[in-house]
């Protein structure tokens, strides 16, 4: 078994990105060592809301920079005009026939996504360029998954792929039905996870993992098992990081909503110091 190490980020809105900068801020109050080893894991993976985490967490500003960005009432983030549940409707219409294959499946959420009216990509581009503290792709081996709508395939883009960082964490964070689908080249890509929140296969060149997961465990996933189950069934050693129930609670209705981010991002920090102690003993076992 390989002896990498990587760091898995899901998906989960900007409640997400707030509260796994929060996790991470609050391992670093109790164990700075336990934080640094994370964010010196040997591949990080970040899927939606995980990718933008992801991207910030390779620009070198701190911890408690990245944490600060969360808390701040400024924010250039602007509200989709769905919620939750609209987005779980269009979910349901795409799964709606047995025979449909899961590539076919996740066309036809593509095939919606291009067809619903959302902001310009040149203004949900901006948000994202603006959400991110450097747009040049870091010297290390970060993975942001995105899907293809022609195809129904899962990609994974790094820095060796030839995109640009900002258009890379667009296209994960293209959440469909909210946020236009991304050009890049000529293919159009969607939410990286509309399949899976985490697309912990990614990591199978890895050792151990610890994962961030902004949702419960036993969350409903449409193409696949409950995040706890894709964790536990990963082949090496791993560690799934669960929003506990106050997480869930400051994550409030609706994720996607700027307003979470604040509470979402407390909720987070104290949750990491309640699980850094834990974290460091899977550490410390590679």
């Amino acid at each position: 078994m390989t002896s990498k190490r990587g760091l898995v980020l899901a998906g989960g809105g900007l409640a997400g990105i707030a509260w796994e900068t929060g996790i991470l801020r609050g391992i670093e109050d109790e164990s700075p060592d336990t934080a640094r080893a994370l964010l010196e894991s040997d591949v990080v993976i970040g899927t939606s809301a995980g990718s933008a985490v992801a991207a910030q967490l390779g620009s070198g500003r701190s911890l408690d920079e990245l944490y600060e960005r969360q808390l701040s009432g400024t924010t250039n983030e602007i509200s989709p005009s769905v919620d939750i549940d609209d987005i779980a409707e269009l979910f349901l219409t795409a799964l709606s026939d047995p025979e449909a294959t899961t590539a076919q499946k996740l066309q036809r959420i593509g095939e919606v996504a291009l067809s619903t009216a959302t902001v310009p990509e040149s203004v949900r581009r901006d948000v994202i360029a603006q959400r991110l503290p450097s747009h040049e792709w870091p010297e290390r081996d970060l993975r942001i998954t995105a899907i293809d709508i022609a195809t129904g395939e899962l990609v994974a883009f790094d820095r060796t792929f030839g995109v640009e960082l900002v258009d890379a964490v667009a296209a994960s964070c293209a959440v469909p039905g909210a946020w236009p689908p991304v050009t890049i080249g000529e293919r159009r890509y969607m939410d990286g996870g509309v399949g899976s929140t985490m697309n912990l296969k990614l990591a199978d060149d890895c050792g151990a993992v610890v994962v961030l997961v902004p949702s419960g465990k036993g969350a409903p996933s449409p193409f696949g098992p409950d995040p706890a189950v894709e964790v536990d069934g990963f082949p090496g050693r791993s560690l799934g990081v669960f929003a506990d129930d106050d997480a869930l609670a400051a994550f409030g209705p609706n994720p996607l909503d700027p307003a979470c981010r604040e509470p979402s991002a407390r909720a987070g920090r104290a949750q990491g110091r309640r699980v850094a102690a834990e974290i460091a003993e899977f550490l410390a076992r590679d």
